[in-house]
């Protein structure tokens, strides 16, 4: 019984990838190799990949490159946004602007002699060198006629039933959204998003208006003194993240790559993410030469599981899930209402900045304290933070750093110095304390322990260029909890460290990484603590001809701690480009690992905005393969079809998402009108 099974869904996935490779021979091919999302997942980790604020990231890069900016209107917050910019990079292309005069083509980058050439490739995606419009807000009319319209949908198709489709899921198996987004420049946008998960209820139940999550937005931009101007849904950040951050946050790569500098900015909740977003108004108006004040106010319902008494709320949730009655019951039972505001001045290099912000909710949050480790999570109806945010941009050296408190009488800091010790090499440090009492709702910083409370630690890093074509990177980050955390009943502490090498020459790149990270945990018998040792190391090839593209990629992990688990994974990527003929692209990898610690991740390209990073654990194989094809100018089909197959198991998954199978097809179509 099982082979027949098996031989059927082999005959689906054989019948999908002919009707995707026939998508290409039937009409002009249009490619995104999106080289961008590589370098994402080369400065991401375990941690972050598994974080909400990772998507809430790879939404913005998404955002930025379907809507690219003027480099030469370009204003210090757009260019703050671009991860791998650090602030000397967005210092020394507003100097070269200024002192030159606008770019008439992308290829001045590199007049900037401290811009890497892969730094001046990524700008490719995400800004174009256009005129200087004349001053002053488009007039509307020359916004309706020349503004662009965008149009994406998107579904999921599972061959395959999990347990909840069978009996406890409300809607039916696929996963499907529509996107409609407006453009005018840097000017306007406005956009409306509809998302469904599978086994969500569509136009039914308590979703009788069609999708189960929307999100809407409208943003202008450069009218007048009035930098943003968002309405709707939107995400801020402000300073360095310890009192307001639900914008965008990297990995400690990441943070070694931009040199740890923070950034104010407002934009558009444009993701199919139900958490991690305010809803209302916010603006940012320049006041004076180098004086900005930005405020925001919003009023929105959330999810939350609540006491036993009903009028508290023990946890607030943001995974967005409304499939079963119990995940039904918690949708939108909880609101708050919440407002702040900051004011940023900068003159010559130097920055200062105050940010304040005041919720409230209308149900106490009264968290579940019998556990040690959650004694001090936030608690209460009413909430407010103060922070002060400062630094200094120079030639060589850069100073950033945060400092908050608030209700929870308890203080937060973080601050960073970094140092180009010469044209190749950078230097690091970052300093960060944060109270086990302190506490914001809505905090998003660098962290080891994954949030802005009971922690602090010593973070060193080092870049650098040896010699043209070779660049590494290092990190040693050391990091203590003094109140308990989760599998710790104690104090306890944690070492990270890191290092790779990445070396490109011709149409060849080579990477290699190794990464050791020590966390302690409870012994078998909690009498004591012990290390939990996580050993990742990564070696890949890559070969761009422009005509093929092809990577090699092994990655081994294995973990110490009440046992020995040991896994790896080896990928191969290869995509074929032949212009308006044929553009393919196939992953297929085998990973062989002995459980969930020694888990493994493989990059694999899927839809627009959808970042695919699955892991894997156990024994099998994994095959995707996508086409994108444009039909006309205006019209754009996408197709992926993957596959994963284990030969470890019967089932795949558990609870109500067990697939009784030992193999699971999945098939995305997307479809892209643009006007």
């Amino acid at each position: 019984m099982r082979t027949g099974i098996e031989n059927t869904e082999l005959r689906i996935v054989l019948k999908c990838v002919a009707a995707v490779l026939l998508l290409f021979q039937t009409a002009h091919t249009y490619a995104q190799n999106h080289e961008w999302e590589q370098y994402l997942y080369q400065l991401g980790e375990l941690e972050d990949l598994e974080s909400t604020i990772w998507e809430s990231s790879f939404n913005l890069l998404c955002d930025l490159e379907e809507n690219p900016v003027n480099i030469n209107t370009t204003t210090r917050e757009q260019l703050e946004q671009l991860p791998f910019l650090t602030a000397k990079d967005v210092e020394d292309i507003s100097e070269y602007i200024y002192m030159h005069g606008p770019m008439k083509s992308l290829g001045e980058l590199a007049m900037i002699r401290d811009l890497d050439y892969y730094k001046r490739r990524l700008l490719f995606y995400f800004t174009y060198a256009g005129e200087m419009p004349q001053k002053g807000f488009p007039e509307l009319k020359n916004i309706l006629k020349y503004g662009k319209h965008d149009i994406i949908g998107t579904v999921k198709i599972p061959f395959y039933k999990r347990k909840g489709d069978r009996e406890g899921y409300l809607g039916y198996q696929y996963k499907h959204s529509i996107r409609y987004d407006f453009t005018y420049g840097d000017y306007v946008r406005f956009g409306l998003i509809g998302a469904q998960d599978a086994g969500e209820p569509f136009f039914a139940g308590k979703n009788n208006m069609g999708y189960d999550f929307y999100s809407f937005y409208f943003v202008l931009k450069k009218l007048g003194r009035i930098k943003t101007l968002a309405l709707g849904r939107y995400r801020v950040r402000f300073g360095m993240g310890l009192v307001v951050n639900n914008n965008f946050g990297f990995g400690k790569l990441s943070s070694l790559t931009t040199l740890g500098r923070g950034g104010s900015n407002i934009r558009a909740h444009s993701s199919r993410s139900d958490g991690n977003y305010f809803q209302g108004a916010a603006a940012t108006v320049n006041v004076a030469e180098g004086l900005d004040v930005s405020g925001f106010v919003s009023l929105r319902k959330f999810d939350a599981t609540l006491n036993k008494d009903g009028n508290t709320i023990a946890t607030i949730l943001t995974s967005g899930y409304h499939r079963t009655e119990t995940e039904m019951e918690k949708k939108n039972n909880s609101s708050h209402t919440v407002a702040g505001g900051n004011i940023d001045y900068r003159y010559k290099g130097f920055h200062v900045g105050i940010t304040g912000v005041y919720a409230t909710l209308d149900k106490e949050l009264k968290p579940k304290t019998e556990a040690v480790y959650r004694r001090h999570y936030a608690h209460g109806k009413d909430f407010y933070n103060i922070g002060i945010n400062y630094g200094y941009t120079g030639h060589r050296l850069s100073v950033n750093g945060e400092t908050a408190t608030g209700g929870c009488n308890a203080v937060a800091t973080i601050n960073s110095l970094s140092y180009s010790l010469t044209d190749n090499l950078d230097l690091m440090a970052l300093q960060r304390f944060y109270s086990y009492r302190y506490y914001s709702l809505f905090a998003e910083s660098f962290s080891e322990g994954g949030a802005v409370q009971n922690e602090s630690g010593i973070y060193v890093g080092a870049g650098w260029r040896p010699m043209p074509g070779l660049s590494v990177m290092a990190y040693t980050d050391f990091a203590y909890f003094a109140w308990p955390k989760y599998q710790a009943s104690g104090s306890s502490r944690s070492f990270d460290n890191l290092l790779q090498a990445t070396y490109a020459k011709g149409e060849w790149n080579f990477t290699a990484r190794y990464r050791l990270k020590m966390r302690e945990r409870d012994n078998d018998s909690k009498t004591g603590m012990t290390f939990k040792n996580e050993h990742r190391g990564r070696l890949s090839a890559t070969y761009n001809s422009g005509v093929w593209h092809i990577k090699t990629q092994a990655d081994i992990a294995f973990t110490q701690y009440k046992g020995d688990s040991f896994g790896w994974m080896v990928a191969q990527n290869a995509s074929l480009d032949l212009g308006k003929m044929l553009d393919a692209s196939v992953m297929l990898g085998y990973f062989d690992t002995d459980d969930y610690n020694s888990r493994v991740y493989s990059y694999e390209r899927g839809m627009l905005y959808s970042f695919s990073m699955p892991s894997y654990f156990g024994n099998g194989v994994r095959l995707a393969l996508v086409a994108n094809s444009n039909f006309t100018d205006g019209i754009t089909i996408t197709a992926k079809i993957g596959f994963t197959k284990y030969f470890d198991r019967d089932k795949i998954g558990s609870g109500y998402q067990e697939i009784n199978n030992s193999s699971a097809t999945d098939l995305e179509l997307q479809m892209r009108l643009r006007i």
